[in-house]
């Protein structure tokens, strides 16, 4: 498998962060247009409609291990770690990522939801001992 695969995942989660944007600016206008919010209702936090505030929440999740993620992909492809186990963990983050949304932008289902966080939370923890492992010369 190429080093370039690894930007492949990367490539996926991104759209996945734009497309909580999408969602995130579709319950907005719907909010707005229904009569739900003003304009003045998103200047601060707190004080939006549920159902656009867990899709801007989703946004925001995007922004956080996505960070790590994004980091040890480019840290595995610049150090030409970007192995076979590196790129199916990297898929399988994503996938993890695409559930918690899912559930997130739709039943917002506690339970379900954590489980898919932390799931992607340990792929992405073993994605990092791997390039650790990687630099030390040991995989």
């Amino acid at each position: 498998m190429g080093n370039l695969a690894i930007f492949w995942p990367m490539v996926a989660q991104a759209f996945l962060t734009f497309a909580a944007y999408f969602v995130l600016l579709s319950r907005r206008r719907t909010a707005v247009r229904g009569g739900g919010a003003s304009l003045d209702t998103f200047r601060t936090a707190g004080t939006e409609p549920a159902d656009s505030a867990s899709a801007s929440r989703n946004v925001a999740n995007q922004f956080e291990l996505p960070v790590l993620f994004h980091a040890v992909c480019l840290a595995l492809y610049v150090t030409n770690g970007a192995s076979w186990l590196a790129v199916a963990l990297a898929w399988i983050f994503v996938v993890c990522r695409l559930v918690h949304a899912f559930v997130h932008l739709g039943s917002n289902a506690v339970a379900q939801r954590f489980q898919a966080f932390v799931a992607g939370f340990v792929v992405l923890f073993v994605l990092w001992i791997l390039f650790a492992l990687h630099l030390l010369g040991v995989a």
